[in-house]
């Protein structure tokens, strides 16, 4: 099962929305949120809440991917996010999220019996590739005590 088909199982949101995913690695995840009229704002784009879930989603995926392997002893929590919206977006939009910090620092902190924190970075395109939003989430991987 692919990180983009756990997701969609396991967190409703993702389901809500119709989040496709395109791609996730370890340094990077591409999500798509297709337009969708329930999902509109006043001026016919994707409300700023879906492109805020849509960000999320592909932070939260490109850390899964990462630090898959560390779930045993430690669980990924978002501890903050930040967006900017640029421009107007319309139609379908794309987030890419990339990770900020090396996964062998992280995971280094981790072993140190530390709780590491490590942004990453997405940013929301519309389909002629103009950049409508960007996000940066911190996340931690939490140790399981």
């Amino acid at each position: 099962m692919s990180i983009g088909e756990m997701l969609a199982a396991t967190v409703p949101m993702v389901r809500t929305l119709n989040l496709e995913y395109l791609e996730t690695t370890p340094e990077k995840a591409v999500l798509v949120l297709p337009d969708q009229s329930e999902f509109h704002n006043h001026v016919g784009g994707p409300h700023a809440g879906a492109m805020f879930t849509l960000g999320e989603s592909a932070s939260g995926a490109v850390v899964l991917a990462a630090f898959g392997d560390q779930l045993t002893r430690a669980v990924p929590l978002a501890v903050s996010a930040e967006i900017a919206y640029k421009k107007l977006a319309r139609g379908p939009v794309t987030a890419t999220a990339t990770l900020g910090r090396p996964i062998a620092d992280v995971v280094a902190e981790l072993d140190d019996g530390k709780r590491p924190e490590f942004p990453v970075a997405v940013a929301i395109q519309r389909e002629d590739g103009a950049v409508t939003g960007e996000m940066t989430v911190v996340w931690t991987l939490r140790p399981n005590n």
